[in-house]
């Protein structure tokens, strides 16, 4: 498995994706219990070894505070650290991008940290600090790196948070109508 640098789009989402299943973002309840379905998920090439997921839990944290605390030389010196079990960088066969390789025999939580970092690093560079941001819905304790091309995201998962914010509004307007 490659990871190309400049694909950290495609990494900072396996980052906000790895936050957000914490318990703190869905009040109690435990949304990474299977390594492999994550990885799967994602179509990350790694074969999840018993004991691993207590680490990518510790990974979790550790990524959700880079986001939570977005000052430049804090993400840089913790998303390097974060890329500090990768093997080499070379460019990629087919092409003039540069990409970085896990060193063999890497376990998941390994290729997972170099996703990670790459993804922050590459956001931090390319896009900004502004960019690593809280949930804007009000119940809600998620976190996510915004990639997108304006850079107005809001939410962390727009499909559930967005749209209870959006209902909530609608059924508020719907109640100052009618009364």
């Amino acid at each position: 498995m490659q990871v190309a640098l400049d694909d950290y789009v495609w990494a900072a989402g396996i980052a906000t994706d790895l936050v957000n299943t914490a318990p703190e973002v869905w009040h109690g309840e435990e949304h990474l219990p299977d390594l492999a379905a994550f990885a799967g998920l994602h179509s990350i090439p790694t074969s999840a070894r018993p004991g691993e997921l207590r680490a990518v839990h510790r990974l979790r944290v550790t990524v959700r505070e880079l986001i939570d605390h977005a000052d430049r030389a804090h993400l840089i010196a913790g998303a390097s650290a974060l890329t500090s079990t990768s093997g080499h960088i070379t460019l990629l066969a087919d092409s003039a991008r540069w990409a970085v390789s896990p060193r063999p025999g890497a376990t998941a939580p390994e290729v997972l940290s170099l996703i990670c970092g790459v993804g922050i690093l590459g956001v931090v560079q390319t896009l900004g600090t502004e960019r690593f941001r809280a949930c804007g819905a009000p119940a809600c304790r998620g976190a996510f790196i915004d990639t997108t091309r304006p850079g107005r995201r809001r939410y962390c998962m727009p499909g559930l948070c967005g749209n209870r914010v959006n209902v909530a509004n609608h059924r508020s307007r719907l109640k100052r109508r009618d009364a």
